[in-house]
């Protein structure tokens, strides 16, 4: 098992968001978290992560059978765990090759050229059809909302990580950007076996990907839990669905 959350509550601007999260994903795994707004869904991923505007109060997070809850961001990104930003941030001054470089040093990841380093930046741009002069600009530093997605994935592209939480990753795209998005995804994880949590609003990007697993949040829990066919259902009758379960 790759990551555990066994019972978990943790509070967020002061209040108590998550009421006992219990999840489990496993090596190569697609898993899909929806909900409405409110459920807790960007909070659960903050407290993987090690956020310092959440607090974890009671319950554990395992990585490989060990527990993570004490762990700083950067040991827990040593870890191999990766999270796109819902918001991510603007960076002036921090240019994009200067940060995946560190990043990757950081992770200690095995090392390349400088050359293979670049050629792997331009491909997995190129893939992401994301503009060349981008690239030499500082972090996300006046993107639109959909360039700052797609460098995110680029991010999660060039670092490799054993589990990514991907938070909205298709809010602010056009339906061609959502189907580039989902494709690079799903290549990152062929060669990867990465494993993913996905979270969203919408079924659109699924259209293009085959999760295993859909998890339904409401009130800070987990309420629901199937395949892919649990999406249709939502669809049809919104999370309404989930009342009286």
């Amino acid at each position: 098992m790759i990551i555990e959350l066994r019972d978990l509550h943790a509070d967020a601007e002061l209040r108590n968001v998550l009421k006992g999260v219990d999840l489990k994903i496993g090596p190569g795994e697609l898993h899909v978290l929806m909900g409405p707004n409110g459920s807790g869904k960007t909070t659960l991923a903050k407290s993987i992560m090690g956020h310092p505007q959440v607090r974890v109060t009671r319950g554990e997070i395992l990585v490989d059978g060990k527990a993570i809850n004490e762990l700083p961001v950067n040991e827990r990104a040593k870890l191999g765990i990766f999270l796109q930003f819902q918001n991510p941030v603007e960076i002036e001054g921090l240019g994009i090759v200067t940060f995946l470089n560190s990043a990757r040093g950081a992770l200690n990841k095995e090392k390349i050229s400088y050359k293979e380093f670049m050629g792997a930046i331009k491909q997995n741009s190129e893939s992401l059809k994301l503009r060349e002069d981008l690239i030499g600009r500082s972090l996300n530093y006046g993107f639109s909302g959909g360039e700052k997605k797609k460098m995110e994935i680029l991010q999660m592209a060039m670092l490799n990580p054993k589990l990514a939480i991907l938070d909205e990753p298709d809010s602010g795209l056009d339906i061609d950007a959502v189907k580039v998005v989902a494709e690079n995804i799903n290549e990152i994880r062929r060669k990867t076996n990465a494993s993913i949590l996905l979270i969203t609003h919408y079924s659109r990007i699924l259209n293009y990907m085959e999760p295993q697993f859909i998890h339904i949040m409401a009130d800070g829990r987990i309420v629901r839990e199937g395949g892919k066919e649990l999406i249709s259902q939502i669809e049809k009758e919104g999370y309404k669905l989930d009342e009286g379960k």
